[in-house]
């Protein structure tokens, strides 16, 4: 008799259900496994049978196959384990009651125990949506899965705990699910109040904020734009229940997750060295992981010495940043990993780090200037909606005891902003202005005559891209919602252009 356990299967941080059906017969003990199963899956049978032995009990001397349904779908990884040891028990009637309720994922060890694996969140939203009652699942991952509610995450350490509680010889309390509402806000150590001076780099930060918008700051080493950077976080609108979802099943499929920290609800600050590889930033492997851009999604990632990374590392940005997901091919499968993130990057206006510079003489040619800067493209460059400025700060103002503008009074304005561009992009799948689509530009970013003659002067001037002209519209918007004007005005194109035109000068120098 064929016996039939459900499962859940996992391609990127993408889920569907899986059958383990298992056939006990006579013949010269074999146990086979098949349905596209990759090394690991081959590799259960040898931890099953010692499972099966050194957990008390029989393993069944006769041939044994293993099919995973549906059998034209890869699978991979070890969580196909327990599900497997749990269907070849009820074949042999260890398990009595019935199981069809119920789905299974995890590892075993040797001894008989379930060891945690990763992915466990979009799992059990499968489970959940496929009608799964009781998800058994490694008690390291419990936590995890109790985040999805309308499905008992049962927690198991081993199998004969498992086999026990489907008998129903003990009872186990399903893992307590965490409701929106009961999410602690989240806590920074740093503060905007921190910063002495910087009030222009302050000023377009906060513009960045309140629109999604990606920023470059240029400025001398010590000016203090790493500082900034690392603060921006604190000023960003608190994530909404379904981002702390979307961002969490990504760092379960990376296996990032903390066991304190079931999900996350405060949004990532991803700072990767200049010396990571092409696949540590978009993602890779023989079945793609994601990268540094996907555990960025729904926060930052500040990329500090821009110059200093590789180039091909710097152009895997450009589509990530326009679309807002990255997609990997490789051999054995092409997976699509979301990416949308608030790019904030920094650099130094020269290879010594001192053109320009009020008090200290920069030791670069012309050449080696211009031979730096241009390490960045143009292509990319046009993607970065503010370059800003960030000048070295006066002993003025770092002996100053007058305490700066705190993070909280800040978030309030970006808070507000944000609610503007919520009720303007309502059903419209469109979060903020730096993700306005070309085809609703006009209709959402409305100009007087005087704001559409400096623009067009702006353009024709420096020689503006298409791509450009759209930043340019676009942080408009936003510094016209902190200014509460539903119509942009000369002034909010001129801060704009203003934000647009430091590459200009250095390009130029």
């Amino acid at each position: 008799m064929v016996v039939q356990v459900k499962s859940i299967g996992l391609f990127g941080i993408n889920s569907f259900d899986v059958t383990v059906e298992t056939d006990i017969s006579r013949g010269i003990p074999a146990f086979d496994i098949g349905g596209l199963p990759d090394a690991s899956i081959k590799e259960s049978r040898d931890r099953v049978r010692s499972a099966i032995r050194n957990g008390g009990f029989e393993f069944p001397t006769k041939r044994i196959v293993v099919n995973l349904a549906p059998a034209d779908v890869k699978k991979y990884g070890s969580i196909y384990d327990f599900p497997i040891l749990i269907s070849i028990l009820f074949s042999t009637d260890m398990i009595k009651n019935n199981i069809d309720d119920c789905a299974f994922i995890g590892e075993i060890s040797l001894s008989g125990d379930v060891r945690a694996v990763n992915g466990v969140l979009p799992m059990t939203i499968q489970a959940q949506q496929s009608g799964i009652k009781k998800f058994l699942v490694p008690a390291e991952n419990a936590s995890e899965g109790a985040v999805v509610e309308g499905i008992d995450i049962i927690p198991i350490e081993n199998i004969q705990q498992a086999v026990a509680f489907l008998n129903g010889q003990i009872s186990i309390s399903p893992a307590k699910p965490a409701q929106a509402d009961k999410i602690s806000l989240p806590e920074y150590s740093i503060d905007f109040s921190d910063v002495k001076g910087q009030f222009a780099a302050k000023r377009a930060l906060e513009i960045a904020a309140c629109g999604g918008h990606n920023i470059l700051l240029i400025g001398s080493p010590g000016s203090g734009k790493s500082m900034l950077a690392k603060r921006v976080p604190t000023i960003l609108p608190d994530m909404t229940f379904d981002e702390m979802i979307e961002t969490t099943k990504i760092h379960s499929v990376a296996g990032t997750l903390q066991k304190d920290s079931p999900l996350i609800s405060v949004r990532p600050f991803r700072s990767p060295h200049h010396t990571v590889s092409y696949a540590g930033l978009s993602g890779g492997g023989t079945i793609p992981r994601p990268g540094e851009i996907s555990l960025a999604h729904n926060g930052v990632l500040f990329l500090d010495e821009l110059p200093e990374f590789s180039k091909n590392v710097m152009e895997v940005l450009r589509q990530p940043l326009e679309d807002g997901s990255i997609t990997i091919s490789r051999v054995n499968a092409t997976l699509t990993y979301p990416c949308s993130i608030m790019l904030i990057a920094a650099m130094n206006p020269c290879p010594c780090g001192y053109f320009g510079h009020p008090t200290k003489a920069c030791t670069c040619t012309k050449k080696m200037v211009s031979s730096y800067l241009s390490k960045i493209s143009g292509p990319l460059l046009d993607r970065i909606d503010l370059h800003i400025e960030v000048p070295p700060v006066e002993f003025k103002e770092l002996s100053s005891k007058v305490k700066s503008e705190t993070s909280a009074e800040i978030k309030k304005r970006v808070d507000r902003v944000r609610h503007i561009q919520n009720e303007r992009f309502k059903n419209t799948g469109i979060k903020c202005n730096a993700r306005i689509t070309p085809a609703l530009l006009s209709e959402m970013c409305p100009m007087d005559d005087s704001a559409k003659a400096a623009l067009q002067k702006a353009f024709d001037v420096l020689g503006l891209s298409g791509r450009a002209y759209d930043k340019i519209l676009k942080v408009s918007r936003t510094i016209a919602d902190l200014d509460d004007s539903d119509v942009i005005h000369q002034n909010h194109i001129f801060e704009a252009i203003q934000y647009r035109s430091l590459d200009r000068k250095y390009w130029n120098a």
